[in-house]
């Protein structure tokens, strides 16, 4: 019976697992440039001495759907989305360089251009900073121009280019920070071919009736490795009864 047993309570808790994450999923919904993530788990043979007598099963890498999400239009110059296929460098919390699909862009006190979630923003040199000005406006190939403080409508400076990368997405991988990074922890190169809208933001692809079907899946799978290892205890009961009796 304790092949039973093993089997049904690592399925039990890939479920676990996979309700944990179609939860982290929904609760990304309205995430700005969220990617919805998915798992997969196989049956893995136990091999020690002598031939494999149990299974488990085993989690594979988790993947990410990199499926666009919905344009919405918000009239915000600083909001950014990225057409098609592409990246805009940020600045991770260590210090290394991530990139995401968010382009929802502010400036802090400082001057300096941030995601919405407090990352700042690459350009051509690192972090960028804008310096005081009227308007700010951001070209489609991510240039970045000012109308300085005082300055006529028609007089726009460049300041710097917001980096924009299209890296193979079979070799990034997403962090626990929502970031995505080459799995060989280099830096992908500028790709000028990579274009952007302004006053737009990409939303999250996360499809939310599928991750509630497969909430309810999920749990259902669940109670059915629940029961199976409750049947198994019962049957190794009975069988032990017989045993007694036999002796």
């Amino acid at each position: 019976m304790d092949r039973m047993i093993y089997l049904a309570m690592s399925a039990a808790q890939q479920m676990m697992n996979g309700q944990a994450l179609a939860s982290h999923n929904l609760a990304n919904a309205n995430t700005v440039g969220f990617k919805a993530d998915f798992e997969a788990a196989r049956a893995m043979p136990v091999y020690g001495n002598g031939l494999p007598t149990r299974a488990y099963a085993m989690l594979e890498r988790p993947g990410t759907s990199f499926a666009p999400g919905s344009i919405e239009t918000t009239g915000n110059d600083l909001d950014i989305a990225v057409n098609g296929n592409g990246f805009i460098a940020v600045q991770a919390p260590d210090g290394s360089e991530a990139y995401t699909r968010a382009g929802d862009l502010q400036m802090n006190v400082n001057g300096q251009l941030m995601t919405g979630a407090g990352r700042p923003v690459l350009g051509n040199g690192g972090p960028i900073a804008l310096p005081p000005s009227e308007t700010i406006t951001i070209g489609v190939d991510g240039t970045i121009s000012i109308r300085p403080i005082g300055q006529e409508a028609s007089t726009l400076a460049q300041v710097d280019r917001i980096k924009l990368v299209n890296p193979d997405v079979k070799q990034l991988r997403k962090g626990a920070d929502g970031l995505f990074r080459l799995a060989d922890k280099s830096n992908a190169p500028p790709d000028a071919a990579v274009r952007i809208t302004r006053g737009a933001l990409e939303r999250s692809n996360v499809n939310s009736v599928n991750e509630m079907v497969q909430l309810i899946t999920n749990s259902r799978q669940y109670d059915m490795a629940v029961k199976a290892m409750s049947t198994a205890q019962q049957i190794d009961t009975a069988g032990a009864k017989l045993l007694s009796l036999a002796n």
